[in-house]
């Protein structure tokens, strides 16, 4: 019986920034996946993990990343790519958390950057968001990211569930592997997005319902801006 739902937030819960990383790439003239394939090498270390564990400020990461760049044989700085981050929710799968935290519990970890200036709309229908979930854990906030499998142990002890009564939804394969190997049931964004669009799964998963107490945050209130890229 499954008694929980962890989700990732960007890319999952909001438009995913690969989308917005291709437009720029177009644009700029790079090569396809050029930044995601600088975000993927050395990437328990690189620029953009550091800074996802609040290791470096906003300008040591911009030139952190420049000069990952630069290696990689193109002028691109960190700057440049941080607009790029900012996701627009997915209604359907809004309404789909929806559903399910009535039904269950939900936590969310994302892999997110420390607290920056955005869009107030933006900010509000992310607020709204995160109510839906009982526990949320920010790697910037403890220092921690994804694929760490202590994240996903802290998750299920925060929830109080077992992990073989858990089911995890991420965008990131590398992300998926970590769960599932503690015995949690794991799901790719893109095809449980698509089931929910063609209408197969209006409720959410076929999930029995469980109590769903309100449990401590990792991080700061439910009010504030996410700022969550994988």
């Amino acid at each position: 019986m499954i008694e929980a739902v962890i989700w990732d937030f960007g890319g999952v819960i909001t438009s995913s920034p690969f989308e917005a990383f291709a437009r720029f790439e177009r644009e700029r003239g790079l090569p396809k996946d050029f930044i995601r394939t600088i975000n993927a090498t050395n990437h328990l270390d690189n620029a953009w993990a550091k800074f996802e564990r609040a290791e470096v400020t906003h300008a040591e990461f911009d030139e952190l990343f420049a000069a990952e760049a630069r290696a990689a044989g193109h002028e691109v700085r960190g700057a440049d790519v941080l607009p790029l981050l900012a996701g627009l929710p997915r209604p359907e799968m809004v309404e789909a958390l929806r559903r399910i935290h009535a039904a269950m519990k939900t936590g969310c970890i994302t892999n997110n950057l420390p607290a920056r200036e955005s869009g107030a709309m933006a900010g509000m229908y992310k607020a709204d968001i995160m109510k839906m979930f009982n526990h949320v854990i920010e790697s910037a906030k403890i220092g921690l990211r994804k694929p760490d499998p202590k994240i996903y142990a802290m998750m299920v002890e925060a929830l109080d569930v077992d992990p073989n009564k858990c089911v995890y939804l991420d965008d990131l394969g590398v992300n998926l592997k970590p769960a599932r190997d503690m015995g949690m049931k794991t799901n790719g964004s893109k095809t449980y997005q698509s089931r929910v669009s063609r209408g197969r799964d209006r409720a959410g998963p076929r999930l029995h319902p469980s109590s769903a107490p309100r449990l401590r945050h990792h991080g700061p209130p439910a009010s504030d801006q996410l700022n969550e890229q994988s």
